[in-house]
């Protein structure tokens, strides 16, 4: 597959006139356009550039609204509900941090529940953000129904990831993201794309059989992470960024979506953040720190996250490669 080298610079201009020529005003597609650079810089294509013809389609039927307005309420003290306006997801997160943070840091704990957003970015670069702030901040979105519970067949859940930052004094930040499937569904529509064949345990086929085809898998059903202890993670997920804060379970939403996987659909995001000084005390740092520390001691182990640093910094000096049909169907886009 022929690929093509960019910079960060150059991925940023690219996906922003992408965005704007496509219905987005710059207030929208400014923070869009960071979090997808920010995945690219993180050796993290799933998330990046991948996501932006799915943007641009949403964006063209009017499903996404390129110039939303998300407004953060407070309905009770510590909790804030953000109605998101059909906007992009990093959209309602630039227009709410600010508030949650500071809310956080007066109450010792705020949470943000967010409706009627349109997620298709990596967790782990909203959480980053809040946890850069000295906060301990977790997230976790659910999606429409690709993963089946263990044991069985039928799709029920999203892929349901799961984010948790802890705040490092004089250091970056403990951060990580998981998908409670065992794999993310972005990762397995590129290895279709690339014909790479999927490890065992991926998913199952149509017919509930175990496959390592993505072709069989993206039609038949993604499996948890862990067996029981995933799906259990997947159902809690489900609760959090549903009922809890007002939205939509991932099988309601593939009721009301038409878009099928054509964009990301509409749905909720549950976001906590808490100061570790007002919760733990005088402690809280040097005690993490000494666990932390055990994660340096030769025998292997690596804090979550360190990969992605090691790849921040390599990309930021030499770039980074997509297919060039990617680069070509988004340079398409932009000039339809």
């Amino acid at each position: 597959m022929s690929r093509e080298t960019l910079t960060l610079d150059d991925a940023r201009s690219l996906a922003a006139r992408c965005l704007v020529a496509n219905g987005c005003d710059e207030h929208n597609a400014a923070p869009v356009v960071e979090s997808m650079v920010a995945a690219e810089g993180d050796d993290c294509q799933s998330h990046g550039l991948f996501r932006l013809p799915g943007y641009v389609r949403g964006l063209r039927a009017g499903a996404i609204n390129g110039r939303a307005r998300p407004e953060v309420l407070a309905s009770a003290p510590g909790v804030l509900r953000v109605k998101g306006d059909n906007a992009m997801a990093p959209v309602a997160h630039a227009a709410c941090f600010g508030r949650l943070a500071q809310e956080a840091g007066t109450r010792g704990i705020c949470h943000a529940g967010l409706q009627r957003v349109h997620h298709f970015s990596a967790l782990w670069v909203e959480i980053e953000t809040l946890a850069a702030e000295g906060l301990v901040a977790m997230a976790c979105v659910n999606y429409m129904p690709v993963v089946t519970p263990a044991g069985g067949r039928r799709p029920l859940f999203g892929t349901n990831p799961f984010s948790f930052g802890w705040p490092r004094p004089g250091g970056r930040p403990m951060v990580f993201d998981m998908a409670t499937a065992a794999m993310a569904r972005g990762e397995i529509m590129i290895a279709g794309r690339e014909g790479r064949q999927l490890p065992p345990g991926a998913g199952v086929d149509a017919e509930g059989r175990p496959s390592t085809d993505p072709a069989d898998v993206l039609a038949g059903a993604q499996l948890p992470f862990g067996g029981y202890k995933g799906s259990a993670m997947a159902l809690m997920v489900e609760l959090l960024a549903g009922p809890l804060i007002g939205e939509a379970l991932s099988i309601e939403t593939a009721e009301e979506h038409e878009g099928g996987e054509r964009w990301p659909p509409a749905g909720g995001e549950f976001v906590l953040a808490m100061d570790p000084a007002r919760l733990g005390g005088d402690r809280w740092a040097e005690s993490a720190e000494r666990l932390f520390g055990v994660f340096g001691n030769g025998d292997g182990a690596r804090l979550p996250g360190d990969r992605r640093h090691a790849a921040r910094a390599r990309i930021a000096r030499e770039g980074f490669q997509l297919p060039r049909t990617l680069v070509d169907e988004i340079r398409a886009l932009t000039d339809a």
